[in-house]
């Protein structure tokens, strides 16, 4: 059998009123707490902590202050990891225009999509043009990749090399 917990009594109007506005702000930093959620949806490394769930109850004005300021945290604690990671985004993306518009001064710099938060697997890394000649004479480029690599092991779909060396 579950506990129930006993309804706490409404002692004054004063309370009533304090309470409603108090499951007003919840209600106000759940949905921010949601649209933060829902606007860094495709970014996987930005954890977005579950809601505390639980049997429903009847909370007393200090319950809901508590649920309140912990709800408060978490929202700005979001807001923080996102700005963390959006200026480190923006300086990867400088980063790559600086490589792409002087290779020599940025050598051996690799910037990825992920580094930049764009989905998908290409990068963009400074290398010498012709290996150690090209090292030795200063001549660098930046090379694009063109995405993600081919699946090892589990892929069941023949290559193409397979299909014409009959």
């Amino acid at each position: 059998m579950i506990a129930q917990r006993p309804l706490p009594a409404l002692r004054t109007a004063g309370e009533a009123a304090a309470r409603r506005d108090l499951r007003r702000q919840v209600a106000q930093l759940e949905r921010e707490l949601t649209g933060h959620a829902c606007s860094v949806w495709p970014r996987a490394d930005l954890p977005v902590p579950p809601v505390p769930g639980g049997a429903p109850a009847l909370l007393d004005v200090g319950e809901l202050e508590a649920l309140r300021d912990a709800l408060a945290g978490r929202l700005a604690e979001a807001r923080r990891d996102l700005a963390e990671r959006l200026e480190a985004e923006e300086r990867s993306r400088v980063l790559m225009e600086a490589a792409l518009a002087d290779p020599a001064a940025h050598r051996w710099v690799r910037v990825s999509h992920h580094d930049i938060g764009e989905p998908g697997c290409r990068d963009w890394h400074v290398r010498p043009r012709l290996g150690l000649i090209g090292m030795l004479a200063g001549w660098w480029r930046v090379v694009v990749s063109s995405g993600c690599p081919l699946q090892r092991g589990g892929c069941t779909a023949p290559s193409r090399r397979s299909q014409y060396s009959s």
